[in-house]
């Protein structure tokens, strides 16, 4: 009742569960915190993982050692290859997942990991002593001490549901709200404001009728997330394509006064990307058919998640909609569609670290930041957990670069930028995309999670190196052969679009022989898109000539000459420690980067004399 741990994880949705098995994972003695046992790891929305932007931030997160790509791969019943036709940079991976085996791998991998304690309990009150973290307090009575701690608890902080008219005070639905962990973190100082989002309707498989619906099938190959290249047995489902109509958007539109969110009672934004079908039909009201994927949540086929679907009017209206979608006639429903309401924390009050810049030693992750997904809190969880870590044995932060990972992208976006609506991550929000692609995952962040980190196997960074090997000896080979018909080296020749690596080998046998097909992809991607990967890479080295310059505790920007005053309060705001971390801010000049570096020189100058 009264151990002291080195971290405590509160929230055990997909932030906490990363946060807290990195931590135990490096060493550090950690609890885990969460109000439902049962619901660890619950996929409250779509039982998927992946997708475009999501999909590379899966497999970054698995080159530094996270858990979700492996538990995905263990217990995914459909995968997916998107924009396989589209260019590489583009290109990503997404896996429907049995909802209910995933939950209980990781539940079982918790339990089963050295240095962490799950227990379950309502938290009340953060403790702190000096302005630093110091315990937490249990509704049940019980204090945990800490050295640091990691708040995860997505929409469960002063969330409220609604559905038509109903408003009632809950975290996920007849979940409790964690109202007084809100009324403690408002006492700290930390700055919230509200932000919503939205779940469909659950369907019984048997009560649709998919004949003459759109099939989506798995993609064939060994797909999967993880560079461990694990899959699993388990059978592939399919998913249907339907369509909203006429009928659809008149049912939607003359009772969309009937939700609070949408009479002008309540003021609030949900997520741009993944809209309800009220602000679909509110904001495109000429388009009338809007895609609807029946998604089955697990092998049994009991239900299914109605993706597109999304909405929080009265039950009654929920049913007449859904039933006037083709396929959905005779709708059974398991649980109404609903939205949440909820507390964001700006995260603009924290550093790059996730740490906050109010109260030492207490980091924010996951949705409560003001993002929208799995991933997007999974990674966020990921990095809070292994920088508490590393603060707690005084090491230097893990901050990942905006060349370096999608991680650093999402990570800069919002502390640098905050959050007006929830964030969600696609690979145009990186200016690197050829850099950042999904298959360059261990190539740039592997070495971080096995040196750095130490969550990396041996013999999995050692298989890489290995790799690496293979296809820099292969493209070596190919730029000395010479095809002597056309005469020019196979190098060159495999630089055509239309000329494929394994047609070489089948029509000339050139090929080393040795080369798996995963190996064989990348070569070709090396080959073909050198040009641009070059460009990519010089524009990242050209930029980062100042990075590890110290921003020094004395400068004043606003004294600093030819910088102007918009920079300087922007920057002062966000109080960087780096000219990196300058460099990334948004809007910020190249010319402005070189003008403070010319002050910190001359302050480092002084200082020295």
């Amino acid at each position: 009742m009264f151990k002291k741990y080195d971290l405590i994880v509160i929230g055990a949705g997909h932030a906490g569960c990363e946060a807290a098995l990195a931590s135990a994972r490096m060493g550090a003695s950690t609890l885990l915190l969460t109000i439902s046992i049962e619901n660890v790891a619950l996929m409250p929305c779509n039982p998927a993982i992946g997708g475009i932007g999501k999909g590379n931030l899966v497999k970054d997160m698995d080159a530094l050692g996270g858990e979700m790509g492996l538990n995905i791969d263990a217990t995914g019943i459909q995968f997916r290859i998107l924009n396989r036709s589209k260019g590489v940079a583009v290109r990503a991976t997404r896996a429907q997942a049995d909802k209910y085996l995933y939950k209980d791998r990781m539940l079982t991998t918790i339990f089963d990991t050295p240095n962490l304690d799950l227990k379950q309990g309502i938290v009340t009150d953060i403790n702190i002593n000096n302005n630093e973290v110091e315990s937490v307090s249990v509704a049940s009575g019980e204090q945990y001490f800490c050295k640091k701690i990691v708040i995860t608890a997505g929409t469960f902080i002063d969330g409220h549901i609604y559905i038509g008219s109903m408003r009632m005070s809950a975290g996920r639905m007849y979940e409790p709200a964690s109202v007084a962990l809100g009324e403690s973190l408002t006492k700290l100082g930390l700055n919230h404001f509200k932000m919503k989002t939205d779940t469909p309707a659950r369907i019984r498989f048997d009560s649709i009728d998919i004949s003459g619906l759109e099939v989506l099938s798995s993609d064939s190959g060994d797909i999967t997330f993880s560079g461990e290249g694990i899959k699993n047995n388990l059978k592939n489902i399919d998913c249907y394509l339907t369509y909203t109509n006429d009928e659809t958007c008149r049912i939607v539109a003359d009772n969309i006064k009937a939700s609070q969110l949408y009479s002008g009672e309540i003021a609030v934004k949900g997520p741009r990307y993944c809209p309800s079908i009220e602000d679909k039909i509110k904001n495109f009201p000429e388009k009338t058919s809007h895609n609807i994927v029946i998604e089955p949540e697990s092998l049994d086929m009991f239900e299914c998640h109605i993706n597109g679907m999304s909405t929080s009017l009265p039950y009654d209206i929920q049913v007449a909609a859904y039933r006037s979608i083709k396929g959905l006639e005779n709708a059974v429903f398991t649980r109404p569609a609903y939205a949440i309401e909820y507390n964001v924390y700006d995260p603009k009050d924290l550093h790059y670290s996730y740490e906050s810049k109010k109260v030492k030693g207490l980091y924010l992750a996951g949705q409560l930041n003001g993002t929208s997904g799995y991933e997007e809190a999974a990674v966020q969880g990921f990095m809070a957990g292994v920088n508490a870590v590393l603060s707690i044995d005084n090491k230097e932060p893990l901050i990942l670069g905006r060349d370096e990972s999608y991680i650093g992208v999402l990570g800069d976006d919002i502390i640098s930028k905050g959050v007006d609506e929830p964030y969600r991550m696609f690979t145009s929000r990186g200016e690197y995309r050829l850099l950042l692609r999904e298959d360059r995952a261990e190539a740039r962040l592997l070495q971080y999670g096995y040196e750095k980190l130490g969550l990396i196997r041996k013999e999995r960074y050692d298989r890489f190196l290995n790799d690496r090997e293979l296809i820099d000896l292969e493209i070596r080979r190919l730029i000395k052969l010479k095809d002597k018909d056309k005469n020019i080296s196979y190098h060159d020749l495999l630089k055509r679009p239309e000329v494929l690596y394994r047609d070489m080998i089948k029509e000339s046998g050139i090929g080393a022989g040795n080369l798996s097909e995963k190996l064989i992809d990348q070569l070709e991607v090396e080959i073909k898109y050198k040009g641009y990967i070059d460009k990519e890479q010089k524009e990242v080295e050209k930029a980062s000539i100042y990075d590890d310059i110290l921003v020094p505790d004395s400068i004043s920007y606003k004294s600093i000459p030819g910088l102007r005053l918009e920079y300087a309060e922007k920057i002062a705001l966000l109080k960087p420690k780096t000219l990196k971390e300058i460099r990334s801010i948004p809007g910020i000049s190249p010319s402005a980067i070189s003008v403070i570096a010319i002050e910190i020189s001359k302050i480092v100058k002084t200082e020295n004399i």
